[in-house]
């Protein structure tokens, strides 16, 4: 039976694998995947339904959200204190017509073909992804948000400033451009909400985006 569990760490900023994993992404991302089971197959990090947020501040946070409750030690010997909910409460007090106040730091992008080559063997053309900013990022917010059952009321989109170095112009976790977007918005599907939330919302989901966060307006 899941247990979808929404997880506080208050990383301790002297630990040396906390410095370690602010300055990687790739780092953060095997951090919290221990707080999983080993052994969940092909896609893990889907199976396990692992979101996050860096929130910064006094002492670096993070907001964890997991399909089943996490195991916090199993992380390195103090690097966080840590505060657990169940996630079923909010899950289940979703209706059609609630006012609610959001968050969340999505990675906006658009597949754009115009110099994307065919495949060799499909002659399909693949876009390439394209971060989006300003009211480009809102508009794919608006799409998105739509999408996952809610009405958007109002909008702050606030850039991301890039947390990791640029390793690897390929990848499309670390390069992805961050935006979060904040406001308020009215319920109009809560199925569709219900699976957003658990499942994530965007891109570069491995490296802190795609978490919707949901309080009460």
């Amino acid at each position: 039976m899941t247990t979808p569990t929404l997880t506080l760490l208050t990383l301790n900023p002297h630990h040396k694998t906390v410095r370690a994993d602010l300055t990687s992404a790739v780092g953060l991302h095997k951090t919290l995947m221990r707080l999983v089971p080993d052994n969940l197959g092909p896609t893990p990090r889907a199976e396990a339904g692992l979101l996050f947020r860096l929130e910064t501040g006094p002492a670096p946070r993070l907001l964890i959200q997991t399909r089943h409750q996490p195991d916090p030690t199993r992380l390195p010997r103090n690097y966080a204190t840590h505060q657990m909910r169940s996630l079923t409460p909010m899950l289940n007090a979703l209706s059609t017509g609630l006012t609610v106040r959001y968050r969340i730091t999505a990675a906006p992008a658009a597949s754009l073909t115009a110099h994307a080559t065919p495949h060799p063997t499909t002659g399909k053309v693949r876009g390439k992804p394209t971060p989006l900013t300003g009211d480009d990022a809102i508009t794919w917010w608006q799409r998105r948000a739509t999408a996952a059952g809610l009405h958007t009321l109002t909008i702050d989109a606030t850039p991301v400033p890039r947390r990791f170095p640029r390793t690897n112009r390929q990848g499309p976790g670390p390069n992805a451009v961050l935006t979060q977007f904040d406001g308020l918005a009215r319920i109009t599907d809560p199925t569709q909400l219900a699976t957003a939330l658990t499942t994530g919302i965007g891109r570069a989901k491995s490296y802190g985006a795609g978490l919707l966060s949901l309080t009460p307006a």
